[in-house]
């Protein structure tokens, strides 16, 4: 840990608060990607390839390399980082057998 970061930000809240900043950006900029991408209204729309973007600079990077460390990002180099649990929301009562 570098020394410009004192240890008490270091705490589980703010830690989740980062994470859920993650989440919630990485959410805009699929869904920003998904209506731009010249479909048509009519048709079945896209899925926009977005799986790893670049943190929220408000929080400094030790906080991301912690989010590293316990699991919750994977660091897929150049700055980019991706959650580990997709975020794509689950259909509720859907059945797995029938989803295929």
């Amino acid at each position: 840990m570098s020394n410009d970061v004192p240890e008490d930000y270091m705490t589980p809240d703010y830690l989740k608060k980062a994470f859920k900043t993650f989440r919630k950006r990485l959410r805009l900029m699929r869904l920003d990607a998904e209506s731009t991408l010249g479909s048509s209204a009519l048709s079945g729309g896209r899925k926009s390839g977005i799986v790893a973007i670049r943190p929220p600079n408000n929080f400094p990077q030790e906080v991301w390399d912690k989010l590293v460390e316990m699991g919750k990002l994977r660091n897929e180099g150049m700055g980019l980082y991706e959650p580990v649990e997709d975020l794509t929301p689950k259909k509720k009562g859907s059945n797995e057998i029938y989803d295929k």
